[in-house]
Formats: structure tokens, C-alpha cells, sequence
């Protein structure tokens, strides 16, 4: 862990406080102001204190939730029950004080947004579905002290401050990448990473699950595609790969953080992991060696070998059937192997597929070259927010995924000092990941045709939870915080003191995070 020696002792000081602090028990609540209702990430859309409204969370306080808001309602008390120590049982009906789930016609929010009202007598929270309410309780959460994380019991009071906070999102798509096949990360790597990216409201994991220097999903029809082409990883690590029960597990488990899985195949570059796996891919039949570097651009599928087509029916077929999102992710980039002609030609007949199987496609930006059809999402990724085929896109009617390499890659290094991370894309500190506009950051794609964002993560260099946590944060929570909220938000001293404000709940939690110069940390 690269946690610094004053992260570690500011940590050890926190729990020391939360532990031996007398007052805490029994001092007043400071009266809140509406910036400390809105003292959360992302910044809600509305946010209107009253500050005689201060509702406290005792042994007596329950979660009322009917059976629409229940599986909501479990999550929530999952959270809270920890730390306080409470019961906090999970009734349909109660005339104690309690924190109310509602599902209902709810004015201004949309289908993903929520009404969160505090008084003297409880919390209620209103959605038009199980996404609204599950937002809203990342929003709860975070209105309560830190010390709410804790796994263990820690010392209260539990105050949620009063008033009434409406909010919904910018955009639908708030997405966030994991790269498993540069390097692997096992199942619990990856669900610990939902969590942490569902406090936030990111609401798509998208997986990149198969490159050149490894294939980590199982398929049936073609088994080396996992035992051979997964053995190994950028180092020559010895790789793995997931069955399909534990994808369906991975996937399950998201959807119970209402986050959608998007899988990605990449093609017709990024293979060798599957030309390796199988020789009759390969133009001349010949399967190259497995690769552990980190070169790009190398590899492509024979394009005019009939098996090529029915190897991919094969694969996407079996990843359809999979995943119940209405995305596959066919990636589509770098492809300096094929030629422009033979890029055409595959797409011509890969996106077909796509659809056969039930799915719509995703990709990177250079799939907008091959005039998808109106329902496929181009992925932008590059730096200097130029492309006429996307633009070319949105103009069509396409939605537009905004990733900018030098903005939202979460593998780029902080600084020339970072011990992790690349800088093909530049350097990216917490600021500059924060201080974008997805709808100008592409020429031709204004506010209308912009999906959302997303926040890749490559794994080039990068073994363990650790890793990831390291470069997410603190920057995935402001890509979070632009995606969700209103662009008239958008400021970087207010959301500077607002992350700082984050620290605490990342220490409880063990996140390993960066600490970025650029934010007075507690």
C-alpha cells in the first residue's frame, strides 16, 4: 500500500477520536446551513435547509419500505447497521420514527432522481423507481457522519441534517471502465470496486475483458480462449479468467448496486490473446506466442477467413446470453492492423451480430467510421476532441459516450512522481479531471447527444485493490459529480472542499487513496 505515513496516522487519529471523544455522545448537532445539505458528492440539484428539521437516528428509528423499495431498503440497513449498532428493522408499516422508502409518482425527477425530505420525525425518501431510490441513499449516507462507514459499532450521534433536497442527473450513462485483462483482478477485487464506485451514482461497469495479453471470460465453445489465452498477464503474472458463473455473480451482484454490466470484446485489434488461443484465426494459421507487454496496435482477426465470423457468433452469443444489459461493448480501437478497407468490411459484418443476439453496440470512437446504425454508442477517447466520424455520429442521430483520455483515464499518472500509471495522455491531477464539460468536449457533439461519461481504468500497471484505488480516487468521484450534476454546479473551489470532506469515509473504508496536493485534507 502506498498510503502515506501522515495518511496512516491521520486514520489512526480518526478512530482514536470516534472511540475516546466524550462529547460525542451527548453535544448538539451544529445547526446545518443549505451548503452543508449539499455537502455531498455529486452536488444535488437542489438543496433547501431547515435547520430546526434535524432528524436523529436512535435504537428505536426504522426503515419503512414496501415491497417495491425492499430490496433498497435491505441495502440501506446493510449500511447503517454496523456502525450504530441499531436494530433497524425493515417494515412496511410503523409508527415509530423511521427512515421511509417510497415508490411513486415523484414530480421533477425523472427515473433516476429522488426527493429526499428530513424533519424532527423521520427521513423520507421518494423515487419513481428502485435506481432513484438507491441514488438517494448514496445521498443519505454521505449526510451522515463518517463514522457511519465503519464496520464496527463506533460512537454516535447519527443526525441527518433537515431540509429537502431534490436531484436527478445530467445525463443517463455515468459509467465506469475496469481493465481485467492486462492485468487480472479477481471477483472480490471487483465487487469491492462496485461498491465503491456505487457511492457516487455511477450507474455502468463497463469490463474490458479480453486484449492481446489475456481473455478472462469463459467460453464454452472455444475453451483455450480462457485456459490458454487467460494463463497469464503484462509481466508474465500467471493471468485467470472468469467462469461464467462468476460473471453472472459479478453481473448479479452490480445489479443489486444498480449498476449495469457492459462486457467488452475488443476487435478486430487487441486479439492475441484469442489468436494465440487458436491457430485457424490467424490469416496464415500460425498462432503467434502470448504477449505480456504493453505495445498496441499489432494485432488483428483474419477478416476474410470465414471462421473469424463464426468464432465472433460464437463469443457474443455466449456473452448475450450472459449479461441482461442491452449493450456489448465491441471495441473497435487502434485497429493499425487492419487495413481501412478490411476495418470496414468486419464492422459490416460484427455489428449484424451484435444484433442478432439481441444486443446493441458499443464501441470506441473509431466505429463511428463504419456508419453504425443509429442505435450503437460511440465511445470518444482521444485527446484533442477532434473527430469528424463522431461528430459525423451525433449529427446521425448516435449517442456519444465522452471519455477524454487526458480528462477522464484514470490510469494516467498524477504527476511525474506517481509510482503508478502512464502519460501518453498527459498528467492528470484531480482539478484537471474535474474541470471539463462533456457537452464541449468533443467538436460537434453538443449537450443533446452526449449519453453521458465514463471513467476508464487501464490495468498496464496495476496487480490489486490497492492499485485501483490509488488512481480512482480521488478522481472518479468527480467524473461521477459531472455526469450527475446540473452544469451550473460546476465549480472547482466548492467541489475541492467538498472532496476533501470525502477523506475521512475513505480512511474508514480502507480506500487507498491519493492525496492530491491540490485539496486541504483534513
Amino acid at each position: 500500500m502506498r498510503r502515506s505515513l501522515a495518511g496512516l496516522l491521520g486514520a489512526t487519529a480518526l478512530a482514536l477520536t470516534a472511540l475516546t471523544q466524550p462529547a460525542l455522545a451527548g453535544e448538539p448537532a451544529t445547526a446545518p446551513d443549505t451548503r452543508a445539505l449539499a455537502d455531498v458528492i455529486p452536488v444535488p440539484v437542489s438543496a433547501i435547509a431547515d435547520p430546526k428539521a434535524d432528524f436523529r437516528l436512535t435504537p428505536a428509528t426504522a426503515i419503512e419500505a414496501d415491497r417495491g423499495a425492499r430490496q433498497v431498503a435491505d441495502y440501506l440497513a446493510g449500511l447503517l447497521r454496523p456502525s450504530t449498532g441499531y436494530r433497524l428493522p425493515v417494515v412496511e408499516r410503523t409508527s415509530a420514527p423511521s427512515i421511509a422508502l417510497e415508490l411513486g409518482p415523484t414530480a421533477r425527477v425523472g427515473d433516476q432522481g429522488y426527493q429526499l425530505t428530513v424533519t424532527k420525525k423521520g427521513v423520507t425518501l421518494r423515487a419513481n423507481s428502485g435506481d432513484g431510490l438507491f441514488a438517494g441513499v448514496q445521498t443519505l449516507r454521505q449526510l451522515l457522519p463518517a463514522r457511519v462507514e465503519s464496520r464496527q459499532v463506533a460512537r454516535g450521534p447519527w443526525i441527518v441534517p433537515g431540509g429537502k433536497i431534490v436531484d436527478y442527473p445530467r445525463f443517463a450513462y455515468r459509467g465506469a471502465m475496469l481493465d481485467v485483462a492486462r492485468h487480472f483482478f479477481a471477483v472480490d477485487e471487483v465487487k469491492r470496486y462496485i461498491d465503491q464506485i456505487a457511492q457516487y451514482k455511477v450507474n455502468r461497469l463497463h469490463l474490458h475483458l479480453a486484449d492481446d495479453q489475456g481473455w478472462r471470460i469463459e467460453i464454452k465453445s472455444w475453451p483455450r480462449l480462457a485456459t490458454y489465452g487467460g494463463s497469464t498477464e503484462v509481466g508474465g503474472g500467471p493471468g485467470g479468467y472468469y467462469t461464467q458463473e462468476q460473471y453472472k455473480d459479478l453481473v448479479a451482484y452490480a445489479a443489486s448496486r444498480h449498476i449495469t454490466v457492459i462486457p467488452e470484446i475488443d476487435m478486430p485489434g487487441h486479439t492475441n490473446a484469442a489468436l494465440a488461443s487458436y491457430a485457424e484465426l490467424n490469416c496464415d494459421g500460425v498462432a503467434p506466442p502470448l504477449y505480456t507487454g504493453i505495445e498496441v496496435g499489432f494485432s488483428s482477426l483474419c477478416v476474410d477467413k470465414d471462421i473469424t465470423y463464426e468464432f465472433l457468433d460464437d463469443v457474443i452469443g455466449e456473452l448475450a446470453a450472459l449479461t441482461p444489459g442491452r449493450y456489448l461493448h465491441i471495441g473497435g480501437d487502434e485497429a493499425h492492423a487492419t487495413t481501412p478497407e478490411d476495418y470496414q468490411k468486419f464492422m459490416g459484418q460484427v455489428l449484424p451480430i451484435v444484433a442478432k443476439h439481441g444486443k446493441l453496440a458499443q464501441g470506441w470512437h473509431e466505429i463511428a467510421k463504419a456508419d453504425p446504425p443509429v442505435s450503437a454508442v460511440p465511445q470518444f477517447w482521444d485527446t484533442d476532441g477532434v473527430d469528424a466520424d463522431t461528430a459525423a455520429a451525433a449529427a446521425a442521430g448516435n449517442k456519444i459516450v465522452v471519455s477524454p483520455a487526458d480528462k477522464a483515464y484514470l490510469d494516467m499518472q498524477y504527476n511525474e512522481n506517481s509510482p503508478l500509471g502512464l502519460h501518453w495522455a498527459g498528467y492528470v491531477e484531480v482539478s484537471d479531471a474535474y474541470d471539463w464539460d462533456p457537452s464541449t468536449a468533443v467538436q460537434g457533439v453538443g449537450e443533446a447527444s452526449v449519453a453521458g461519461v465514463e471513467a476508464p481504468l487501464w490495468s498496464e500497471t496495476l496487480t490489486d485493490s490497492d492499485d485501483i484505488e490509488f488512481m480512482a480516487f480521488p478522481r472518479l468521484p468527480g467524473i461521477a459529480e459531472i455526469g450527475w450534476s446540473p452544469k451550473s454546479t460546476h465549480d472547482w473551489n466548492d467541489y475541492r472542499e467538498r472532496l476533501a470532506q470525502q477523506a475521512p469515509r475513505w480512511e474508514i473504508q480502507g480506500i487507498d487513496f491519493y492525496r492530491s496536493p491540490q485539496v486541504d485534507w483534513p
